[in-house]
């Protein structure tokens, strides 16, 4: 229900300026990506004064399974950080490495395998400073080993329930448990495809290399004392297995894990040190800026969805394709891949989401999966095409400028172009001939 300050503008302007407010909101989250939390939770409180969003819907517009899901994922990688687990198994593969290119692709898909199940931006920052000591010890330039880090670690976040936000989103969006991701409706599901693409973008990656043949070693190895937050994060993995076989489960049921087992985390840890300060330093370590973004957009998409924008910009899409299924997946995987080569995807994935289910609705597709899985595809590698994609990739530079070496735009797309679109069209083509 539209409040008194709707009530006296004419029913023509309600869609008009809910979508007006929602691109100017758009527009700043890019512009001003320092305060895209703030701008976020602004624009939800400017929707609710107007009375798009009722105030008795505010609080189940927000999805708190994902909001939880995600704190609680980044207490626990922070705890296993912390450990130097990753560390160590960074240091175990290079010792199996003979030469430069093979460390840089071991070290490569390892990060990908890593962040199927841990951030991304938690990943480069594990496993970059084994890529910098390898590349001074042989006086070569650190920059496009840590790059194709990064471009590895964004591949890998579609591939499982925790492995990046976007996958969080559809995961809530779509009732879809951490099982789901390996196997859905009794097929393959985008764990399979996303390795096949990394299997790939790796091969692809070969021929960027092999010209470095350079023997390499490493003389310090990780020394690991604590193993109980590795422990946690396979009890992550185990629980969520677990609970994808509870039938009617209370909806923040993963999102409660997560959070528990952060819980313990922290509680083991200040037992242990006997240092009260490990919830003050663990919980510095989740990032709020990205849980407030979060619960500001999805009170932002309730009300421009309230207001009858969401179904405008599917018939919109659905219009322009005809209603030809495959021309709608085409076009939503790849405007995904060039916008989230741009923008930021969280935004986008939440924002096109719904969007969708009202494309699956209006041209009569029972079974939308296939343009979700699309959508996920195309956001979460697109973000790989340039330095600024993808948080990861932000990271990466900064850690390199740290280093000391600056970063040229060319210098990341060279290896990102090729990277991401072996991945995007092994996933799109594998996508549509399992789902479609």
């Amino acid at each position: 229900m539209i409040l008194s300050i709707m009530d006296s503008l004419p029913s023509a302007w309600v869609m008009p300026l809910a979508l007006g407010l929602f691109i100017v909101t758009y527009a700043c989250l890019l512009i001003f990506s320092k305060y895209r939390a703030y701008i976020a939770l602004g624009s939800a409180l400017l929707f609710i004064i107007l009375g798009y969003l009722p105030l008795n819907e505010i609080f189940f517009a927000v999805d708190w399974n994902v909001i939880m899901m995600i704190a609680g994922t980044m207490g626990i990688v922070a705890l296993f950080i912390e450990s130097k687990m990753p560390a160590l198994i960074a240091d175990k593969i290079i010792d199996k490495s003979p030469n430069v290119w093979v460390a840089i692709l071991a070290l490569s898909f390892f990060a990908g395998i890593v962040s199927a199940f841990i951030d991304n931006v938690a990943t480069v920052l594990m496993i970059a400073p084994i890529a910098i000591t390898i590349s001074k010890k042989l006086n070569i330039s650190p920059v496009s080993p840590i790059i194709a880090l990064s471009v590895a670690s964004n591949l890998e976040g579609a591939a499982t329930l925790v492995g990046d936000t976007t996958s969080i989103l559809l995961g809530g969006y779509a009732n879809m448990d951490f099982l789901d991701f390996f196997v859905y409706q009794g097929k393959p599901g985008l764990f399979f495809i996303v390795q096949i693409g990394l299997i790939v973008a790796t091969i692809v990656l070969y021929f960027i290399f092999r010209k470095h043949k350079e023997p390499v070693s490493i003389d310090e190895h990780t020394v690991v004392t604590n193993y109980f937050p590795t422990v946690l994060m396979l009890g992550v993995i185990v629980l969520l297995i677990l609970a994808s076989f509870i039938p009617d489960k209370p909806a923040v049921t993963n999102g409660l894990i997560c959070m528990t087992l952060m819980l313990i985390g922290i509680v083991h840890k200040t037992f242990t040190t006997k240092k009260k300060g490990a919830l003050k330093a663990t919980i510095k370590e989740i990032d709020f800026f990205t849980l407030g973004l979060l619960a500001g957009l999805f009170m932002v998409i309730a009300s421009i969805s309230n207001a009858g924008v969401i179904d405008a910009i599917g018939e919109l899409i659905g219009g322009i394709s005809g209603g030809n299924i495959f021309v709608i997946y085409t076009v939503v995987v790849f405007m995904s891949v060039i916008l989230s080569a741009f923008v930021d995807n969280i935004p986008y994935v939440a924002t096109m989401l719904p969007v969708m289910g009202v494309i699956a609705l209006r041209i009569g597709l029972d079974d939308p999966t296939v343009l979700y899985f699309g959508l996920l595809i195309g956001a979460t590698l697109g973000g790989n095409m340039t330095p600024i994609g993808a948080s990861a990739n932000i990271t990466s530079i900064g850690i390199l400028r740290k280093e000391g070496y600056e970063v040229k735009t060319w210098d990341f797309m060279k290896i990102g172009i090729p990277y991401t679109m072996a991945a995007v069209i092994t996933g799109y083509l594998l996508v549509w001939i399992i789902f479609s």
